[in-house]
């Protein structure tokens, strides 16, 4: 039986952290293929250290010769986005840097083995999840761990706070009282900023405000612990401070440790790869679960197999707080075609929407006019509830 009453943490990082520049510049090199093509292959990794960018991975167009002039808009991409980032530190700014290309052709096995963009891209199984405990039908500590580097984010670059710098980190206890979040117990935030002479009491007078403009007025009380910068001075940060990888903060990504994870990352893959496309879908699904009030939270997994267009298996657990499992499993595929070509083409997956994605969480955002976050949509509520 699971438990109703307890503290439960989650952390986010922000676009400044250094995994997550590998993963908007992973992402963008994506959306510059997929702009181009929209059934462009790519699978791109990059590292980042101090100075240093590394690009490498295998990407694949129907013509030869616009691949190879794309190659050489690739250096640029990665310094446009270090640059929106807002990277100008001695040894990591967007204009010096040295950028590495080692990205190459797809192969041809791999190719083959998706079937023309019929089959899954590789084996693996994916999960996707939806509470009722947030508006956005997220867990309420790595949603409102979003939120809160996506506000001082924007306080950062529209200039209103000058001396706060890309690279954070949040963290958030949450007391939940019946199941429901009613409490912050800890705050952590950790932010790089400008001078050696501001101190943790310096940096909380910025971001206190910030903070409680995001979480709900009654969730803070005398009782909330506030650990701000606790080490002291964060002046060197992002890959000057800490090597960054592409696909190291997939809890963060996802549902910040409050559900099940397939392992795969998603940034940097095109479509056909079933670890970000199905993900995508099986959040998709559980969302609209939830949002048709079929239950009050709800996993689903699915599984595949290289070159194989049909899900293997698609597993529902909500937790005993709704409709019957098996019920939903026998409705979704009804609903929705959850092979990788009928998961693109439902969602919209193949169109540069990926860059967007890459930090502040890919799920609990508002669908955007051009697809971005397409499976944020409730727009099978119906058809889910004529179906259980």
């Amino acid at each position: 039986m699971s438990r109703n009453d307890y503290i439960f943490t989650s952390e986010s990082v922000s676009e400044g952290h250094p995994d997550k520049v590998c993963d908007r510049i992973s992402d963008a090199v994506l959306d510059a293929f997929l702009a181009e093509e929209p059934t462009a292959r790519v699978a791109c990794e990059t590292f980042a250290t101090s100075g240093l960018v590394v690009i490498g991975g295998e990407v694949g167009l129907s013509d030869q010769e616009r691949l190879k002039d794309y190659m050489g808009r690739i250096g640029q991409i990665a310094r446009d986005c270090i640059r929106d980032i807002g990277y100008e530190q001695e040894k990591f700014h967007w204009n010096t840097c040295h950028v590495l290309n080692f990205l190459h052709e797809q192969s041809a096995h791999i190719w083959q083995g998706v079937g023309g963009n019929e089959g899954a891209g590789d084996q693996g199984i994916m999960f996707g999840f939806a509470t009722n405990e947030t508006p956005e039908l997220m867990p309420a500590p790595i949603q409102y761990s979003h939120k809160i580097l996506r506000r001082l984010a924007d306080a950062r670059k529209s200039g209103a706070e000058p001396t706060l710098r890309p690279d954070a980190k949040s963290q958030l206890s949450v007391r939940y009282e019946n199941g429901k979040p009613v409490e912050v117990t800890s705050i952590v935030l950790s932010t790089q900023h400008e001078s050696e002479d501001q101190s943790s009491d310096d940096i909380r007078a910025i971001v206190e405000p910030y903070i409680r403009e995001v979480l709900p007025s009654d969730w803070i009380t005398d009782r909330t612990e506030w650990w701000v910068n606790p080490t002291g001075t964060f002046v060197i940060g992002g890959p000057d401070g800490d090597a960054g990888l592409t696909g190291r903060k997939i809890i963060v990504d996802t549902y910040g440790g409050a559900a099940p994870h397939g392992g795969g990352a998603f940034s940097g893959k095109d479509p056909t790869k079933v670890d970000r496309s199905a993900a995508y879908a099986a959040r998709y699904l559980a969302k609209n679960v939830v949002a048709a009030g079929l239950a009050e939270k709800c996993t689903i997994q699915l599984s595949y197999a290289i070159g194989i267009a049909k899900p293997l298996s698609i597993y529902v657990d909500t937790y005993g707080t709704g409709a019957d499992d098996a019920a939903i499993e026998q409705a979704i595929p009804k609903v929705m075609d959850l092979s990788p070509r009928g998961i693109r083409e439902h969602l919209g997956l193949n169109r540069p929407i990926y860059a967007r994605t890459s930090a502040y969480g890919h799920f609990g955002r508002e669908p955007d006019a051009d697809g971005g976050f397409s499976w944020e949509r409730t727009d099978l509520v119906d058809a889910l509830t004529k179906a259980v």
